[in-house]
Formats: structure tokens, sequence, C-alpha cells
């Protein structure tokens, strides 16, 4: 009863504009992605700011974070039904637990999929209320009609192990703390393909939070690089080459380096200066005041432990 009500209400809303410009990108030819604004959340993407994908596992899709919102997912669901009519959604797999990443959950929990994330994913979200207040600032009511925080039903860590009928996914958990501690990486081997959430951006300034941890970051990202994968995806940015790490990480080991000099120097927080980088080069939003706030909090990390 529960499917057939679905389908009906499916059916109706499609008789309505999108709210959301979806455009798909085939990376593999099983894996489907689609490329969030490169903008924090606005009026106008409507908190559509981070990269999501869908993979057919051959007897069902597994999705990789769900959006910002209820009718995100609801479209992002449609555009899978185009390309895969008969195959359900079996699991949805989130990468840490941000609002844009998650609040999406509300639409696929309807459709009985299997919500899974770290271990650490329900205290995140239980203890950060806040995180989940900014859509409704920006956001009228029908656009989050239905949106709710849901938590995550499968608690897992890496190593776990999604089958398919003609591919397998595995969970990478790559140190205890990188941007966030939730934060996972999704590996398909057969498609040489790793989704890596948060712990990547590029296009875009990354966000270095009071829960990051700069040492656990760079370990992280030094270990998914020797998985060697053809496609490495992140949260934030369009390229998926091989290499789409390597300005997060150079960034991560320049702000360590010179931070952590300049508090064992006695150095002042407003005087210490991060170089041009591959970041900077790149012409990426918000630069300024991004790497400014990356420093702030590291070196409060470090002076305050």
């Amino acid at each position: 009863m529960r499917g057939l009500i679905l389908s009906l209400f499916l059916a109706s809303s499609s008789l309505f504009a999108n709210i959301y410009v979806l455009k798909p990108i085939k990376i593999t030819k099983d894996i489907t992605c689609v490329i969030g604004d490169f903008n924090p959340p606005t009026k106008s993407n409507k908190g559509f700011v981070s990269n999501m994908c869908y993979v057919d596992m051959g007897d069902s899709l597994v999705v990789l974070d769900a959006g910002p919102t209820y009718n995100f997912a609801k479209e992002f669901y449609a555009l899978m039904k185009k390309e895969y009519p008969n195959k359900k959604v079996s699991s949805v797999v989130l990468s840490n637990y941000h609002d844009d990443r998650t609040q999406g959950v509300s639409f696929f929990r309807d459709l009985g999929a299997k919500i899974i994330g770290h271990k650490t994913i329900n205290d995140d979200i239980k203890k950060n209320p806040a995180k989940f207040t900014r859509m409704k600032r920006i956001m009228s009511k029908a656009d989050l009609k239905n949106t709710k925080v849901i938590l995550a039903d499968t608690l897992v860590d890496g190593g776990y192990k999604i089958k398919g009928s003609k591919k397998t996914l595995t969970i990478l958990k790559p140190s205890a703390a990188s941007e966030e501690r939730s934060d996972i990486a999704i590996y398909s081997s057969s498609d040489s393909f790793l989704f890596v959430g948060n712990m990547v951006f590029n296009g875009r300034m990354l966000n270095y939070t009071k829960h990051s941890n700069v040492e656990g970051w760079i370990k992280a990202l030094e270990k998914l690089s020797k998985v060697n994968a053809k496609y490495m995806l992140g949260g934030h940015g369009k390229r998926y080459d091989k290499d789409s790490y390597k300005p997060s990480l150079n960034y991560l080991k320049i702000l360590k380096k010179i931070v952590k000099k300049a508090v064992e120097n006695d150095v002042n927080m407003e005087d210490i200066k991060i170089p041009d980088n591959v970041f900077k080069k790149e012409n990426i939003p918000y630069y300024e005041k991004l790497n400014y706030n990356n420093v702030s909090i590291y070196y409060d990390q470090l002076q305050w432990g």
C-alpha cells in the first residue's frame, strides 16, 4: 500500500515544475552523478551545493548521499527512474552528517531504502542541531515540504560491503576524523571509482571546521590516493580524475606547516600569511574568507587543544 501511495504521489508531482536543475554526468557505465553549485546554500540553488551519485548494482540502485531536501531527493529519484525504470533503490550511503547530504533521506526512507552511515553519524546529527537550521533560513515551507532530519538505520565502519548482483561497494574509513568524524568514502573496484565526500574539494575552497583534524585529513587523503582509483569524485567540485584530491591535500599540508610554525613562534593569528597555492590560482570562490576561517580554527586548536 505504501508503494502504491508513493507511486501515485510521484505521478501527481510530475505535473508540477521541478525545483532543481539536475544534469546527470556518466562517470562510468554504471555510475551517474550530479554536480552541486560551488556557492554555499542560497535561495537560488536551494541547498543543492554537493555532489551526489547513484550506482547500478545489477538488481538495484545504491544512492551516494541524499541531498538537501525531500524535493531534491524526489527529483533525483526521477532521474534514476528515467534511466532505470524497473530498479528500486536498496540503500542510501551518507558520506557524512551535513544537511546538504542527509536531509533528502526522508524521501528515500519512504521508499523503504536502507540508510547507511558511519557509526558516529547519528551522534554527530544529535550533537549539531544548528547544522540543520540554515536551509530553513533560505527556503520556503513549500520547498522544504516533508523534509525531516532522519537518523541512519545501519551504522557501519570501514570494510562494510554493499553487495549487488553484479558489483560490490566497500565503505572505506581512512582515518578517525578528517573534515568530520563521520566522513567515509565509498569504493567500487569494478568501476575503479571512489566517492570521497567532504574529504575532497576542488573548484571550491575546503572548509576546516571545529570538528576537523588536519593530521587525520592528510592521512585520509594519502591513504585514498593509494587506492589508485581511476575516478575520484569529492563532495564539492566537478573534477573526478584520479588526481582530484591533490588541491585539498596540498592546501592542508601548507595550512599545517605554516600555522604550526606560527604557534611555535608566538605569532599572532592575524599575522599568519598562507601563500598563494593551487586553490588561489584557480580563482576559487570565497578563498579569502574561508582561508581566514580555516587558519583561525586550526590556530585555536593548536593553542587550546
